[in-house]
């Protein structure tokens, strides 16, 4: 969706959003606050899209869930794809449903991406060009997703540090709007983003040495709830993992493990520091985004007692 102006839906605008970095606590919290809101929660993460992909990912569970509804979690399968905008389409369909059944919606989840692309929109570019986009994937037959990604590189910083080398389709969508327009797709993506006013978006903060204790922790949790095992059916799919999911944190590493080039000891410590890093892009990212309202929490508050805050803030600044 091209946004130029922020028309935002009134589904999202009414929506609250519930977001913070990895291992912050957003699950249980966003359950609770669910009860006292009445609402339906809308995972807002970008990997608990897909079906198989549970441990590694965090995905609530039945139980977890605690009787409140959640949508878009198992939507796709792991060799399969959904774009931001697709996510985008699904999630304005999935508000309107949740509010028509007298609802509140409560997104919950750690993508910064998505959450900005809920609020802000999304540019949607020039339409394809086969002949540019045949040249770009001819030139990846040729020299290699590497090459590619380092062109992306120089001619476009920011777009090429969000994106993997190996998610070839959006590297090359990069590459063609830049040669169809001229200017790259960030500036194209800065211009049509514009802040909005008003959102209730709270992002649960930790201190940073409890933040990695607890990304610690479930790491080793991961393995202990039968991570490796997780790993062994998807590797023994029908079809080869997407290269989005199969670079995801975590998966990365263990499928390094499954083919052996990595014991366990070292696949965690990986996992673990990779997953530190990423829970510090998150921050950067919540921190940077405006309309995001940061909510410190200490290592004392029970999931109850930071739901209970939340939700008399939320009743009081925006109901």
């Amino acid at each position: 969706m091209s946004n130029p102006e922020n028309t935002l839906e009134p589904e999202l605008k009414r929506a609250v959003y519930l977001t913070g970095a990895t291992a912050s606590g957003k699950t249980a919290v966003g359950v609770l606050l669910a009860q006292r809101l009445g609402a339906e929660v809308i995972a807002l993460d970008s990997m608990t899209l897909y079906r198989g992909m549970d441990i590694g990912t965090a995905k609530p569970t039945i139980a977890e869930q605690a009787g409140v509804a959640h949508h878009l979690i198992d939507v796709l399968d792991p060799w399969e794809q959904g774009s931001v905008a697709d996510y985008r389409s699904w999630a304005v369909a999935a508000a309107k449903e949740i509010e028509a059944r007298g609802q509140r919606v409560l997104f919950v989840g750690g993508t910064a991406l998505y959450l900005k692309a809920l609020i802000r929109g999304l540019f949607e570019g020039p339409a394809a060009d086969p002949a540019i986009r045949a040249e770009l994937e001819a030139q990846v037959a040729k020299l290699g997703e590497t090459a590619i990604h380092e062109e992306l590189t120089r001619i476009d910083p920011p777009t090429a540090a969000r994106l993997h080398p190996n998610d070839v389709r959006r590297v090359i969508r990069a590459l063609e709007v830049h040669r169809l327009t001229g200017k790259p797709l960030s500036d194209w993506q800065t211009e049509h983003q514009k802040q909005a006013e008003g959102l209730a978006i709270y992002a649960l903060m930790r201190d940073r040495a409890e933040l990695h204790a607890r990304i610690n922790q479930r790491v080793e949790q991961m393995f202990e709830a039968g991570f490796r095992e997780e790993l062994q059916r998807l590797a023994s799919a029908e079809r080869r993992l997407h290269p989005v999911p199969a670079q995801a944190v975590g998966y990365y590493e263990g499928f390094a493990l499954l083919a052996g080039e990595l014991d366990q000891a070292t696949a965690v410590a990986l996992i673990q520091a990779r997953t530190r890093q990423f829970a510090k892009r998150q921050e950067t990212w919540f921190r940077n985004l405006a309309e995001v309202q940061l909510w410190p929490v200490s290592p004392r508050e029970t999931a109850e007692q930071i739901a209970d805050r939340l939700s008399e803030q939320i009743q009081a600044a925006h109901f």
